[in-house]
């Protein structure tokens, strides 16, 4: 079954983007998707922990670089909660072995998991994450209403098992040399006869680990006019063909998405998958040269992502309610706002009345410097669709692994 996002609007869209009225703070009772209902036989739990605890966060998604300052308030403003907070990263291809095995020790150490839909996705399918539809009421009131009408979508992917923290549209997009491309290629037609003409020179990361690599993997049935977007098994015939034709000029898949860019950087490779916060980023960065360009594909869909904060199954009670307390506090739009960041997830911000005007100075100069004023506008002018959810995501991966990957 195809999971698809209607079109957004230019008035939905960028209204939610740019509108200065301040969002409610998610703090008092209403279950999500509806602003007014409340229930009175809700499940709660103690709004403090009995005691303040360390929060022990885990990030496979490059995800502190968005949130970190707003966690380092959290904690700040909320002694009795936290009286600490260490962090350690990972990557989305380990954090299922890693949480099963605490798990199984009976020794969950990992508090709070940072991830993307990779991670979510594989620890959704092992039941590895704490249901947490039970508190939306207490620390979420009308939480889907409160999120972007494309973040709402993207939130569904979760499945109650986490809370969607960011958002953007993500992709696929094309980064070129233009000392080298003088032309970029604007069909899939024009990539693969670009990469014949150039073998090697053409590159994208493994998708179980890389936010431009998935997106281009879960893009490409839109692109090519597959007949089921959503089913990676029955309906991307013509996605597996055209992976199977382009990897024979192909010379490796790394195994992150910065290898692509200090190829691209060095002039290893000389077109690249991309998106917008990835463009925008490495570019702020120095990573890559400013230089390089973007470029989007004519016949042009939308595939969304977002990152998540998940719960692993077997925490203490004290450490659930620090995190529900940590993730509501993340959801409100002065901490939202936080997340423009220096463009790495552009926008970001998940929820609605967030503007680029909220955000800290340092980032709206970033976005002033780097960004890229056509992203908004194609924003309002192509369709969006979720990327997939999780069993089909996790299939989408292995056959990739599979019949793609491993002859590399």
């Amino acid at each position: 079954m195809s999971a698809q996002l209607p079109e957004i609007s230019r008035r939905t869209l960028l209204g939610t983007l740019a509108a200065g009225a301040a969002a409610p703070v998610l703090a008092a009772c209403g279950a999500p998707g509806s602003a007014t209902s409340t229930s009175s036989s809700a499940p709660t739990v103690a709004s403090t922990p009995g005691k303040p605890v360390t929060l022990n966060i885990l990030d496979v998604a490059g995800n502190l670089a968005l949130t970190k300052p707003a966690i380092q308030a959290f904690a700040k403003a909320h002694p009795e909660i936290v009286s600490g907070v260490t962090y350690t990263t990972g990557t989305a291809p380990q954090l299922a072995a890693k949480i099963e095995a605490q798990q199984q020790a009976g020794n969950v150490q990992t508090h709070l998991v940072l991830t993307g839909t990779d991670g979510l996705s594989a620890g959704i399918k092992l039941g590895l994450w704490q249901n947490v539809k039970t508190y939306y009421t207490q620390f979420f009131p009308s939480l889907m209403d409160n999120y972007q009408a494309a973040a709402a979508d993207m939130a569904t992917l979760a499945q109650d098992q986490g809370i969607e923290i960011i958002w953007y549209p993500s992709g696929p997009l094309i980064e070129y040399n233009p000392a080298k491309v003088a032309t970029p290629p604007d069909t899939t037609d024009a990539l693969l006869e670009w990469a014949k003409a150039n073998p090697g020179k053409y590159q994208y990361a493994q998708p179980r680990n890389s936010g431009p690599g998935r997106t281009w993997l879960m893009g490409l049935p839109y692109l090519l006019g597959d007949s089921d977007p959503g089913d990676p098994t029955n309906g991307w015939s013509k996605t597996w063909a055209y992976l199977t034709e382009l990897n024979k000029y192909v010379s490796s898949y790394p195994s992150g998405t910065t290898a692509t860019m200090k190829n691209i950087a060095s002039g290893t490779v000389d077109i690249i998958a991309s998106t917008t916060g990835w463009y925008i980023n490495a570019r702020a960065i120095g990573t890559v040269p400013a230089s390089v360009k973007v470029a989007k594909f004519q016949s042009f869909t939308w595939v969304t992502d977002a990152q998540y904060g998940v719960i692993p199954k077997g925490v203490s009670d004290d450490v659930l309610i620090a995190d529900l307390r940590l993730l509501q506090w993340l959801l409100t739009p002065e901490q939202q706002a936080v997340t423009y960041d220096q463009g790495y997830f552009y926008p970001g911000p998940a929820v609605k009345n967030v503007p680029l005007t909220a955000a800290p100075a340092a980032s709206q100069q970033v976005i002033a410097q780097y960004g890229v004023p056509d992203f908004d506008t194609w924003m309002t002018q192509y369709p969006m669709r979720n990327s997939l959810p999780a069993d089909a995501q996790v299939t989408a991966f292995d056959l990739w692994d599979k019949n793609i990957g491993s002859t590399k």
